[in-house]
């Protein structure tokens, strides 16, 4: 090939170019990227605060990485556990500290990175896994009731196998995941320091599934005590919305699904001294046959009574019922006559027994009886006002003017 002027003229600009690139980069005016610099080990840079020889960590105390000022700084620290959370956690301005500002979870296997610069800006990395000691103390959670098909006013029960203070509940609450399809607004309420209840502003939804999870394990809840093993999900699954509306002046019960009315029964409900109690209640069992005697309540003497009764849906734990009362029939549709329970034909009463199932509602309205309890005497969360419901719980609570909690019936220790 010939060394035309052309060429040598090319070659001779290119070599000066290579020239000028190498003085540039000799004289600093330009340099790598650092984000494209393999970071240097930062292990001697940096120090963790936790102990040595594979000791575990205690989980009451904070996380702490530093950096000596001198030898550079921290720029950024991500610390998850085995299950993919992250602990939170602050970094000093200058650099030189950071610092858990969540607790450690108990019995858990956790990976620190720890990136670095050095005093000449160069980058560092670090990776550190560190064990929490087990809980001395684990808090289990018992949910109720069992999973299965329940009517739509089946509240959801927690019950904690130690107390939970104040100051500790939201902790609890966060960790008893409760997921609804249809999404409906719901809200925990504390009955005492060891049990909770869960239920929507209004009833589930007709069709409609719940879903309980207890995501506390090695959870922080108070000093001391810690989220134990994962208690089995509970699953509630609803169908039609099953209400009874029990009249005791008219003496008639009104049978709707949802929202329409599907049978009217004549009823004879609780007589002067024995009213039934007004509001809402729910279905909790059923027993084909069972032995009603007065002496288990209390009532002897003249009231004293001793009856085979069939059919009874019962809807609170002192001993009311919806059953068959063949014995007052003459009454029925007429005159309040029983000693607390909604009574009815035999046939009446089979059917209704059929029809009903746990969770459905049973609401008794214009009784000169007293008003359903809220808790303790079987399920009457219904009737207490939302936004009362809503200050029962840690998470959105309110306070009276004497520094209680709204709602707080401490008192009360409900069955599942």
């Amino acid at each position: 090939m010939n060394d035309t002027p052309r060429f040598r003229t090319a070659l001779r600009c290119s070599l000066l170019l290579v020239s000028l690139g190498a003085v540039a980069i000799a004289c600093g005016e330009s340099a790598p990227d650092p984000l494209t610099v393999k970071p240097y080990d930062a292990a001697k840079q940096i120090t963790f605060n936790t102990p040595l020889g594979g000791t575990k960590v205690d989980p009451d105390k904070p996380l702490e990485v530093t950096v000596q000022r001198e030898e550079g700084r921290i720029t950024d620290v991500t610390v998850t556990d085995d299950t993919g959370h992250h602990l939170a956690g602050e970094l000093s301005a200058d650099g030189v500290r950071w610092r858990s500002t969540a607790p450690l979870s108990a019995g858990a296997r956790y990976t620190a990175r720890v990136a670095t610069e050095n005093a000449e800006g160069s980058p560092g990395a670090r990776t550190h896994t560190f064990t929490t000691a087990a809980a001395k103390k684990a808090l289990t959670v018992e949910f109720g009731p069992e999973s299965g098909e329940y009517g739509v006013g089946q509240p959801i029960i927690a019950e904690l196998s130690a107390p939970v203070d104040r100051a500790a509940r939201k902790a609890v609450e966060r960790g008893l995941k409760v997921d609804v399809k249809p999404g409906v607004e719901g809200a925990w309420h504390w009955l005492n320091d060891e049990v909770l209840h869960y239920r929507p502003k209004e009833y589930w939804p007709a069709g409609g599934k719940v879903t309980v999870t207890n995501n506390l394990q090695g959870v922080k809840i108070a000093k001391g005590l810690y989220g134990g093993p994962p208690t089995e999900s509970l699953t509630m699954e609803f169908g039609d919305r099953m209400e009874a509306v029990v009249d005791a002046s008219s003496h008639w019960m009104t049978v709707l699904r949802n929202g329409e009315v599907i049978n009217t029964v004549p009823v004879t409900t609780g007589k002067p001294g024995f009213a039934t109690r007004n509001g809402v209640k729910v279905v909790l069992g059923k027993e084909y046959f069972v032995r009603m005697r007065g002496s288990s309540v209390g009532i002897f003497g003249d009231e004293a009574y001793n009856l085979p009764v069939y059919y009874a849906t019962r809807v609170t734990w002192s001993g009311e019922y919806v059953h068959a009362a063949p014995w007052s029939l003459g009454s029925h549709g007429y005159a309040n006559v029983s000693h607390g329970c909604t009574g009815m034909s035999t046939r009446n009463a089979a059917w209704f027994y059929e029809t009903f199932k746990e969770g459905d509602l049973v609401e008794v309205i214009n009784s000169i009886g007293e008003d359903m309890d809220v808790f303790g005497n079987g399920y009457g969360d219904w009737n207490m006002e939302w936004d009362e419901w809503r200050g029962g719980s840690a998470l959105r609570a309110e306070t009276k003017p004497d520094g209680s909690a709204v709602g707080d019936t401490s008192r009360l220790r409900p069955r599942l």
